[in-house]
């Protein structure tokens, strides 16, 4: 249920005087129409490109929801969920009124002061996406206060593959998928250029990359000496995965024209894209948990990072009341197993993630499948540059043939400086 905000605490002597001038005088001059008049709410909304459409609609139907209490215009904006807290930062007056974000910034928006706790809503938020110490809650939360509106919880990766090329089998090592598309003549994907994909040999490996307590620096062990496997014995087998002729290093818009043109018959990626596969891989179209890959002569299941996009009111909007009930709208169960719908994006609320519908979805499934080897994603920012670095040169076979070790060591440096 959609709540009105409570205009009463906006009222204030000059309203309060109005609503009794219009008390007493309605019945005599009917024609008086200065106290009825509807308040004018404008609220900005950011989301990324491809949910204009959607949400569109969804700001059409909560304009058309509100008609008789105010004259509401909402503008969206095109900005990506990874990008929207750099640009809340460096920009917080060109902040939108409501705004989407990836979970893992949350703290870095709460320090900045952009971010309006979620009010007399919260208990209902807090039930909608499966308690208190559920991790979309608790990704939503700052030192106990729910300071966003979970919207999706399908930040995760799997692998996708077409079925007219791989077996049961082939799918259950990389090594085997590299094979099978060898034999065709194709390619399995995965973005090297990203630190979020690259975690999941070192999560494999029980090494870690994460936020520290003070909520500023990373803690990182990815150049570990020691133990079972090391960070070199990890940087060496994706040299060998790079080395294969079916293995291709590319992002996110080169696996979709790569799936469309035929070239890719296997990726890493998330649910995001998961309708737009299906509709060209149609019937042999799959999903699955991600592979084991060959660690040290041994088979080691890949890790992988879960994540949750967030709904973010911004703390100095004009209208906080109203762009707080648009941000509980559009998270509501219904617009969430809509966004599915639409996108393929699994529900943080568990009414809708238990839907028929997304129970059916591969995609889902695979999740689902891949959840036990998954951690949160909490990372501050230093992080990412240096994994671009160190995956775009694994990917490339570290042509120099630099020591792993002192590489490996610079990536661990660089990621566990302090967010500035």
């Amino acid at each position: 249920m959609v709540q009105t905000p409570k205009f009463s605490k906006r009222i204030g002597q000059k309203g309060l005087v109005c609503l009794l001038l219009c008390a007493l005088l309605i019945p005599a001059l009917t024609g008086f129409a200065g106290c009825g008049k509807k308040e004018k709410i404008k609220l900005t909304v950011w989301g990324s490109k491809p949910s204009q459409e959607m949400l569109r609609e969804m700001a059409d139907s909560f304009i058309e929801l509100h008609k008789k209490e105010a004259d509401i215009e909402i503008v969206l904006r095109e900005e990506d969920e990874d990008t929207a807290a750099d640009n809340a930062v460096a920009n917080p007056t060109q902040l939108a009124d409501v705004f989407s974000f990836a979970g893992d910034q949350i703290r870095r928006l709460v320090n900045a002061g952009v971010l309006l706790p979620v009010g007399e809503d919260a208990d209902r938020v807090i039930g909608d996406n499966g308690g208190a110490g559920s991790a979309a809650i608790q990704t939503a939360s700052v030192d106990g206060t729910l300071y966003a509106y979970p919207l999706t919880a399908s930040n995760g990766y799997f692998m996708y593959y077409n079925a007219a090329y791989f077996t049961d089998k082939d799918v259950e090592t990389l090594d085997g998928m590299l094979a099978a598309a060898h034999k065709a003549g194709k390619k399995v994907a995965m973005d090297w250029s990203s630190g979020w994909y690259i975690y999941s040999f070192f999560g494999g490996a029980d090494m870690h990359i994460y936020l520290a307590e003070d909520g500023k620096h990373n803690y990182c062990d990815w150049n570990r000496n020691y133990g079972t496997y090391k960070g070199v014995d990890v940087a060496q087998a994706m040299l060998d995965i790079a080395a294969q002729d079916a293995f291709l290093n590319t992002d996110d818009d080169g696996l979709k024209e790569g799936i469309a043109s035929g070239e890719i018959i296997a990726g890493v990626n998330g649910s995001w894209n998961a309708e737009y596969i299906k509709g060209i891989w149609g019937e042999d179209y799959r999903a699955v948990k991600l592979p084991t890959y060959t660690l040290k002569g041994e088979q080691v299941q890949m890790g992988s990072f879960s994540g949750y996009k967030m709904v973010g009111v911004n703390a100095n909007s004009a209208n906080p009341e109203w762009a707080a009930a648009f941000a509980a709208y559009i998270t509501n169960e219904e617009n969430q197993l809509k966004r599915f719908q639409v996108t393929g994006e699994t529900p943080s609320n568990i009414d809708a993630a238990l839907a028929p519908e997304v129970q059916a979805s591969p995609a889902a499934v695979a999740l689902a499948e891949q959840a036990p080897y998954s951690v949160r994603q909490l990372i501050a920012g230093p992080f990412w540059t240096p994994a671009t670095v160190f995956g775009t040169l694994m990917a490339s076979g570290n042509p120099d043939d630099r020591d792993l070790q002192q590489i490996l060591d610079e990536l661990v440096e660089a990621a566990e400086k302090p967010e500035e």
